[in-house]
């Protein structure tokens, strides 16, 4: 994957992170908080966006496990 699509993934995730958090949905993104990077950094590495993805695609993915499955 190119980081230029790396970086919008990102987005696309971060989007559904504020959405969630925006309509007081439980959940914990204190591991996507710590590592400091948000998608419009587009001058951090591509390593830094995989990891952010990374983590940011297990914590919504887990939130989704609890609820059944269900996006609200």
């Amino acid at each position: 994957m190119k980081k230029e699509e790396l970086v919008h993934l990102h987005l696309l995730l971060a989007q559904l992170k504020k959405y969630y958090e925006e309509n007081d949905v439980d959940c914990d993104f204190t591991k996507y908080n710590e590592l400091g990077i948000s998608p419009f950094q587009v001058h951090r590495s591509k390593e830094e966006h995989k990891q952010a993805v990374f983590v940011l695609g297990t914590e919504l993915a887990s939130l989704t496990t609890r609820n059944n499955g269900h996006f609200f």
